[in-house]
């Protein structure tokens, strides 16, 4: 028996591959905690805001938990307006994380094989018209003299 389903088509747009390295306007849509013995992980799933013609497509990257690591985690927290009383406290809420938005700069890199996505560096919502690259559908502004 066939089934159709109308979106099947788009459900490879969260493929590694989809989304070039760069800086991404980005909510966080999924996060799931991953206890292993050497190297526990925050598995965060972004879903792309900008740039445009990237909307909706879906980024998953890992943050670990290890001390040596706890600096990249918190500088996500801090830049993507994580609740302060809470961390503060030293506390994450994995819901709380769920529609946090921000800007992510990512790069993809091959380790033993296997392509992995590198989630290299944060910045707060508010950066984003400063960081981002000129959109290819604004034109620039003409500045002649009168």
């Amino acid at each position: 028996m066939r089934r159709y389903f109308e979106s099947l088509r788009r459900a490879d747009r969260s493929a590694i591959e989809s989304v070039p390295d760069g800086l991404f306007l980005v909510r966080v849509v999924r996060v799931e905690y991953r206890w292993q013995a050497r190297k526990s992980y925050y598995q965060i799933r972004f879903a792309v805001l900008e740039p445009k013609h990237l909307a909706g497509c879906l980024i998953s990257g890992r943050l670990y938990c290890t001390a040596r690591a706890m600096w990249k985690l918190t500088w996500f927290l801090r830049d993507f307006g994580y609740d302060t009383e809470l961390l503060g406290k030293d506390e994450i809420d994995d819901q709380a994380l769920v529609g946090l938005q921000g800007v992510v700069k990512i790069s993809h890199a091959i380790v033993h094989g296997i392509s992995v996505l590198n989630l290299d560096g944060f910045a707060p919502l508010s950066r984003w018209k400063e960081l981002s690259p000129i959109a290819v559908d604004d034109p620039p502004e003409s500045e002649v003299a009168s």
